[in-house]
């Protein structure tokens, strides 16, 4: 499986499009099946950014929902929070994007973007959050490895 790694930067042109970095347009190529949208981009619920699905890592996001009653207000509220907010996308022949004017303001998104992978997903980002985020998220990952207890049967 193709995975998106790395972060990338890019601006958008005077037209408002931005350049989805070649290794993800690779990825996202590999992954798409005939008749579906080459990414499905949605505001994340945790970070002021855009996420970046394929089609297939989209619809197992959805799975959870058949859990619930479809007539139940859980089942409506989930639903709207993952499919209003949607955005299908295919990119032009240069592998260029435009951005939902409301993704856009919900990552605060003006000249330049950082594409930041993140194995099976991509995230959009203002570049200065991205920065901090990677900051953020390094120091969490050294408390959260720091703090595991070795496994069982490891030697003394």
């Amino acid at each position: 499986m193709s995975m998106f790694l790395g972060t990338h930067q890019n601006r958008f042109d005077a037209k408002g499009r931005v350049s989805i970095p070649a290794p993800f347009r690779s990825a996202l190529r590999t992954q798409a099946q005939p008749g579906e949208a080459l990414v499905i981009l949605r505001p994340s619920h945790l970070h002021p950014c855009i996420e970046a699905w394929t089609s297939a890592a989209f619809a197992s996001l959805a799975q959870p929902l058949d859990e619930y009653d479809p007539f139940s207000e859980d089942h409506e509220d989930l639903a709207a929070s993952l499919y209003a907010d949607a955005y299908p996308l295919d990119s032009d022949k240069e592998g260029r994007i435009i951005l939902p004017d409301v993704l856009r303001a919900h990552a605060s998104l003006s000249d330049e973007v950082s594409f930041m992978g993140l194995g099976r997903v991509f995230q959009i980002w203002n570049p200065s959050a991205a920065a901090e985020r990677r900051h953020q998220a390094r120091a969490r990952a050294k408390e959260l490895t720091s703090s595991r207890k070795p496994a069982t049967g490891d030697a003394a």
